[in-house]
């Protein structure tokens, strides 16, 4: 059973989404970046109060994601792509980004805390940033 519903929008949209974010990262990293997606359509705390939906999550503004600012995230999505997106909507999760709500890609070394938030580890080029459960128990 979807942990959010699994519509033809929402599918292309987390696909083109994972693709555009984190195609360098490979499946597992399209995966992971998904997870943090998904995690802030469940989420109902912080920056993400009035996030319910997949497009509000896509689109959010200000605090949402780059991708949507560039032509790569308007091409179609892959099939391959979709499939990825299926996956976390159906609630499968990927340490390091199992409930977390941010990433990005530093030059360096992941910091231990950005925006207050704790490093939940590294997978290739991306960080990941994981609210306390105290903070925001519908991500756990």
């Amino acid at each position: 059973m979807a942990v959010v519903p699994m519509t033809d929008e929402n599918v292309d949209l987390l696909a083109r989404l994972i693709r555009a974010e984190a195609e360098g990262d490979g499946k597992l990293g399209m995966l992971m970046v998904g997870n943090v997606g998904v995690n802030r359509v469940l989420a109902d705390c912080l920056d993400f109060t009035d996030i319910r939906t997949v497009p509000q999550m896509v689109f959010q503004s200000p605090g949402g994601f780059e991708a949507t600012q560039k032509g790569y995230f308007y091409q179609r999505a892959r099939e391959i792509d979709k499939e990825l997106a299926r996956q976390v909507m159906m609630g499968k999760r990927y340490h390091p980004a199992t409930n977390a709500l941010w990433f990005f890609m530093p030059e360096g070394d992941c910091p231990a805390q950005w925006f207050n938030q704790w490093n939940s580890g590294r997978f290739k080029s991306h960080c990941f940033y994981t609210p306390l459960q105290s903070e925001c128990p519908t991500v756990y």
